[in-house]
């Protein structure tokens, strides 16, 4: 004999669970893995704007701007 509500209780806590185990490999980053990468992302940001060939700041005023 098996018990319906015991059932739909392991059941969904068993889907609990996977969706914990997603949620951790998705969002679960230390604090120092995440100012690693923002670290990083400014490096190379760094690196392109220093590899500009016309001095300007940002291409994004020019490219939003239709009448330019």
């Amino acid at each position: 004999m098996v018990n319906l509500r015991l059932a739909r209780k392991r059941a969904a806590r068993a889907a609990g669970e996977d969706a914990a185990a997603r949620n951790r490999a998705a969002h679960g980053r230390t604090k120092a893995e995440r100012d690693g990468a923002r670290l990083e992302a400014e490096r190379a940001d760094r690196r392109l704007d220093g590899a500009r060939l016309d001095g300007a700041v940002s291409s994004k005023s020019s490219a939003d701007d239709p009448e330019a």
